[in-house]
């Protein structure tokens, strides 16, 4: 994954180097198992982590019984198993897929999610959501993550171990060396945000393809998150950690403020009108600069794209 999962692996990993390089038994193969190692165990225990950051809990059934059927109907039409349907205790509306060997599927919608968007488009977002467990991102995603971390902390391990050892004509291309895969290891990532947001469009489409009037139910679905994301976010005196795993949301929510900024005299109109406003908008060079540092599509394009679907 993206995001913080990168960051809490890639910490972990970097205290282990210092450690090796400090006693002087550092090398690449052992780097590279510590890596590989820590993403695993790190996809192993996701779900427990999101369970404690989100206060996730499963939805019993008769609790909710037309939620579950919903479920239940699009997982039939996507051909997968029914996950997990779980509450996160979070007021912004949202929604994700993740699970790992232990725990199995799950699709977690929010407290905000319920209370904000209506049944058809619930149904759209959670086929969004069914799309990421029909086409393994969750896995994609933590596999393709490896490399980037790999090449960063060799390279920083190489700058690193200079300081410690080495002889003085050796430590300035071995630096050289070190800082030419940290600036791969960037690029790797850019290329990893472009294909977390083509799962994206990908999970979209997915929904447009088992939910009846798909297009036009997740373009009001997600218009509606953007902008009542902003107006809860906005009222919170203390900002709730909402972004920790926000490569696996529908809608990045720390995005929120930016693509709404035009629609803060939207209170009072219609659904549909709030998705033609933010269709109305121009993407300027600003909006593509900020998209290419992101997990998620900018959100006129998105719904750009699934009017080519409706």
């Amino acid at each position: 994954m993206v995001g913080t999962l990168a960051i809490i692996t890639g910490l972990s990993t970097l205290v282990f180097t210092v450690i090796l390089s400090l006693i002087g038994t550092f090398d690449l193969l052992t780097l590279g198992i510590l890596v590989v190692s820590f993403n695993i165990i790190q996809w192993l225990i996701s779900p427990y982590l999101i369970g404690a950051i989100y206060h996730v809990r499963e939805i019993p059934e008769n609790e909710n019984p037309q939620l579950h059927r919903i479920v239940e109907n699009l997982s039939q039409k996507s051909r997968i198993a029914k996950p997990k349907l779980m509450l996160a205790q979070i007021p912004i509306p949202n929604a994700f897929a993740y699970g790992s060997p232990l725990t199995g599927n799950h699709v977690a919608v929010t407290k905000g999610l319920l209370q904000s968007l209506n049944e058809s488009e619930v149904e759209a977002v959670i086929g969004h959501e069914l799309g990421h467990l029909k086409h393994k991102d969750v896995q994609v995603m933590m596999a393709v993550s490896f490399l980037p971390a790999l090449f960063y902390y060799i390279g920083y391990s190489l700058m690193l171990s200079n300081m410690y050892r080495g002889r003085r004509e050796e430590s300035g291309s071995s630096a050289l060396v070190g800082i030419a895969f940290v600036a791969f290891s960037w690029i790797l990532n850019l290329l990893i945000l472009y294909l977390s947001r083509l799962r994206e469009y990908y999970a979209d489409r997915h929904s447009v393809s088992v939910v009846d009037n798909g297009a036009q139910k997740l373009s009001t679905g997600l218009a509606k998150i953007v902008h009542t994301t902003r107006r809860v976010s906005s009222g919170q005196r203390e900002k709730p950690n909402n972004s920790a795993f926000k490569a696996l949301f529908i809608a990045d929510p720390d995005r929120a403020n930016a693509d709404a900024v035009a629609l803060s005299a939207m209170e009072m109109q219609s659904d549909q009108q709030l998705v033609q406003q933010i269709l109305s908008k121009k993407l300027t060079f600003a909006d593509t600069l900020v998209e290419a540092f992101s997990t998620h599509p900018n959100i006129i394009k998105r719904l750009r794209a699934l009017q080519q679907l409706s």
